[in-house]
Formats: C-alpha cells, sequence, structure tokens
C-alpha cells in the first residue's frame, strides 16, 4: 500500500473496489478479517491480505463536498510508473526548461556542460524572461518530427513559467506526458446492472467446468434478459468487452477448475501463503505408489502387484504407520492408515527388547497399561492436519468426513513448501534401495529393467511383507529418535 498511501482500516472506512463504494463496517483484528457493507446493505467477511492485493482498490476521502459526489482518490504518479524511454524523453524536456531558467542544463554553474552556458542563455547578460523568449523560439524553429518525439512542440513562454520553481523528481514528473500514467476511465458500458450480471456468472462458473469466453457471455446475456427484461440488448457489453472486464476484476483465470475451488475456499478459510511446520505431529502427508515387488496373496496364490500407502510426520521425517493393499488403495484404506496413525503398534513375534517403546518422557510401562500390550518403537499421535496430492481415494467424501471427525485439517500441498511435499516421495525410494531392492520379486523402476520373471521369483505373502516392512521401519527409523509423539 506504499503507492497508495496509508490505509487505515477501522470502522467507517470508505473504499471503492471494482467502481462499487464500500464501507467498513467491523474490524476483526485477532483474525485478520473485516466486514464490508455496501449502500445496498450487503455484507461481505474478507480479510485484510485479500483488501490490500485487490487489483482495483481506491481510497475514497472521508468527507464529501456538499452537493457533489466524493471522487476516487488517485494514486500519485512516481517516476516508478515511467518506462526507461520515458524517463529520458522526460529528463531531455526538463534540460530545456533549466537552461531556460538558469543558463546551464544541468540548473547549476557547477555542472556546466561543454560550451555552456550559450549566448542567448547567459545568465551575466540577458535575463530570465529573455531566456525564456529565446527557449519559445528554439522550440518553435526545431524540425518538427524532433519536437514531437520530444514532446517539446508546445513549450511555449506560459509553459515555462509554470514549471518555474520545480527542480528534481518534482520537475521530471511535471515535464513527463500525463497521458503515460493516465488512469484507466473504467468502461461506460458496465452499469450497474451489468456488473451484477458479471458477478452471477462467475459465482455460476465456479461450481462448473471450464467454460469458454464465449459460453460465459452468453451466460451474462441471458441473465440480462432474464433478471432485467427491459435493459436495451444493444447496451449490454461485447465480448470483448466482457473480457477486457473479466481479466481486470478476476485475472487471467488459468487455474483449473478443481484447483480454483480449492484455492477460493482456502482463501475463506484465512489459510493463505507457506505454512511452517515447527513442531511434531502438526503435519501429516500421505500419499501412494505401486510396491516394485511382486506378492502373493497365499502362500500359493499368483503373483499379484500391491498399493503402499505412507503417512510420514513432515516435523520429524517419520512414519509413523504404513498400509499395503491388493491393487490400487481406497478411501477406506486410507482411513484404516489414519486409526494406525493413532494407535500404538504392538510388538510382533521375534521382536527383541531394543525393538520396544524407547522414547524418553513416557516410561513404555505406562504405554503398556493402557494398551494392555507391549508398544513397539513408532510413535504414535493425533495428527493436527492431513495434506495430499489430488488423488480420487483422498478426495473420497467419506474420507473427508472421517479426518474432520478425528479434528484434522485438511490443506492441499501447494500450501507447504516444495521441499515437504517432496519428502514422502523420498521416503519411497529410500525404501526401495534400503529394502524392496533385497527381496525376491523386485521389478526395478521401470519395465526394461525388470527380470526374466519376477512373477516367479516372488515369495513373499501379503503378510510377510507387512511384517518385513514393519520390522524395517521400527528398526531403521524409529529405534534411534528420541522425539516423544504420544
Amino acid at each position: 500500500m506504499a503507492a497508495r498511501g496509508f490505509l487505515q482500516i477501522a470502522p467507517g472506512r470508505r473504499l471503492a473496489l471494482n467502481g462499487v463504494e464500500w464501507t467498513v463496517e467491523d474490524v476483526h483484528g485477532q483474525l485478520g478479517r473485516l466486514v464490508l457493507v455496501d449502500g445496498g446493505g450487503h455484507t461481505e467477511t474478507r480479510s485484510f491480505r485479500w483488501l490490500i492485493n485487490h487489483a482495483d482498490l481506491r481510497l475514497l476521502p472521508a468527507t464529501e463536498a456538499p452537493g457533489r459526489p466524493a471522487p476516487v482518490s488517485r494514486q500519485p504518479r512516481t517516476l516508478a510508473d515511467l518506462t526507461e524511454d520515458q524517463v529520458e524523453r522526460a529528463r531531455l524536456r526538463a534540460a530545456h526548461v533549466l537552461e531556460a531558467e538558469t543558463g546551464f542544463r544541468e540548473g547549476h554553474p557547477a555542472r556546466a556542460l561543454p560550451g555552456e552556458p550559450r549566448p542567448a542563455y547567459d545568465p551575466d547578460r540577458t535575463t530570465l524572461t529573455q531566456r525564456r523568449y529565446a527557449k519559445a523560439a528554439e522550440m518553435k524553429a526545431m524540425p518538427r518530427p524532433e519536437a514531437v518525439r520530444l514532446g517539446l512542440q508546445h513549450l511555449s513562454f506560459r509553459t515555462l513559467e509554470r514549471l518555474s520553481g520545480l527542480a528534481g523528481d518534482s520537475l521530471l514528473l511535471a515535464c513527463a506526458d500525463g497521458r503515460w500514467t493516465r488512469r484507466r476511465s473504467g468502461h461506460r458500458s458496465v452499469t450497474e446492472e451489468v456488473r451484477e450480471a458479471i458477478f452471477a456468472v462467475k459465482a455460476e462458473c465456479g461450481e462448473r467446468a471450464r467454460l469458454s469466453l464465449a459460453a460465459r457471455h452468453r451466460l451474462m446475456h441471458q441473465y440480462m434478459r432474464e433478471r432485467f427484461p427491459a435493459f436495451p440488448a444493444e447496451k449490454i457489453p461485447s465480448r470483448w468487452t466482457f473480457a477486457d472486464v473479466w481479466r481486470e476484476w478476476f485475472g487471467p483465470g488459468g487455474a483449473r477448475p478443481r484447483y480454483g475451488r480449492t484455492a477460493e475456499a482456502a482463501a475463506e478459510a484465512g489459510v493463505s501463503g507457506r505454512m511452517v511446520v515447527h513442531r511434531p505431529g502438526q503435519v501429516l502427508v500421505l500419499d501412494s505408489t505401486p510396491m516394485p515387488v511382486k506378492l502373493r496373496e497365499t502362500v500359493f496364490g499368483d503373483a499379484v502387484t500391491a498399493t503402499l500407502t505412507l503417512a510420514l510426520d513432515l516435523y520429524t521425517h517419520g512414519l509413523p504407520a504404513f498400509r499395503l493393499t491388493l491393487q490400487s488403495d481406497t478411501s477406506v484404506d486410507v482411513a484404516m492408515l489414519l486409526r494406525d496413525v493413532m494407535l500404538p503398534l504392538p510388538m510382533r513375534d521375534g521382536w527383541g527388547e531394543d525393538m520396544e517403546w524407547p522414547y524418553a518422557g513416557v516410561p513404555a510401562d505406562v504405554i503398556a497399561e493402557f494398551t494392555g500390550h507391549r508398544v513397539a518403537a513408532l510413535p504414535f499421535f493425533a495428527p493436527e492436519t492431513v495434506t495430499t496430492d489430488h488423488g480420487g481415494p483422498y478426495k473420497n467424501h467419506d474420507l473427508v468426513e472421517v479426518e474432520r471427525e478425528i479434528g484434522c485439517r485438511i490443506l492441499p500441498a501447494r500450501v507447504l513448501r516444495q521441499t515437504d511435499k517432496f519428502a514422502v516421495e523420498r521416503q519411497f525410494l529410500t525404501i526401495q534401495t534400503m529394502l524392496f531392492e533385497h527381496l525376491l520379486g523386485f521389478t526395478g523402476g521401470d519395465v526394461a529393467d525388470r527380470g526374466a520373471d519376477p512373477e516367479r521369483d516372488a515369495s513373499l505373502t501379503l503378510a510377510q511383507a507387512e511384517h518385513v516392512i514393519a520390522t524395517w521401519i521400527v528398526q531403521i527409523w524409529q529405534n534411534h529418535k528420541l522425539v516423544g509423539l504420544c
């Protein structure tokens, strides 16, 4: 807001958004939100970030002149609004003005250029009025194309008088063409009825598949005919005006509809920016991949492909739970994975004392007393936030309801850092390198890298593979961690 001025967000503050006047009715500083109300009494709750980053935000003055509507405050011009070519042209104009005022193009005798001062502008021999008339005559005698290029064809005696007393950036901005930084006057064809129709089409398109610009324009015509039958059809904006207005108000709209709806839901929930993970159990990342080892459902069954689903604690990079399913996983399997995250893992046959609960702060006897069995060295906790990709099982309505029942927030992966989402994928590669490559039935990462007959080499059943993976996770990943997560 530095370029627009300091914005004081307080009740009673008047704003203009997309040309419509709003008033701040209430401010919830602890939540970072404020309540806006328009002239018709319609209220909307928005965040501070949304308001500050609004593309067409204008500040209205606190008081109005009697009998006249309050003009929309205009952003002050700065040199940053000009291109390099425009700044150079403004400097050339300012040099002519300074030469008429002081006799030197740089404005001071200490910075005199070679050949200065020229006889017609020598301050010791000429007066200020004589120098101004000489400069006006020089501009009039300048070749027309050069004068037009520099914008000096209208530099007259009166103009030089008006620019007197300015210096520095103020003189450069005064010499800059006002059309370079002219604020858009808006679209006169976008009336209140048309604006209502555009926002109605926006709301309609939010729940539908991607529509072309022509289809949205037809929807606007349909809304205008149904809602305002007396509105003249010839005054409805054309398709190209509609495209310009849509782009100015809502942006280019290049996101996929599914991701756009997710982003809007996150914005309404106040989730924005990047989420920083700073404690164990804060974020649980779920992901699935085909297991690169052929398994058998029973000892004498056929070789099948299984899916490995991992739950990764993003702070410790530990694996509190995993799940093996035949073929592809379902939402029920993912829900059972969340159950495994929240429950202690029992000790299995063949596991020694070194694989029992070792975490400092909570004795193993206390854990075994309320669970009824000895607990392995695997942390368990109730996850606060669950983040996944856009796979079908993770977006299932039943699974979403389960996550809400246990008190989890559901966030898209984009609110995390890019390295956070890659963490769970690196775990798949680690397990493959340290475990799967040593098992019979390993298929490799590519079809061309497979053995002669991996199905023939498959020797592990699904239950045996679960035991092997659980043993590996407890021994390698969890046995030497001293972070208590209970």
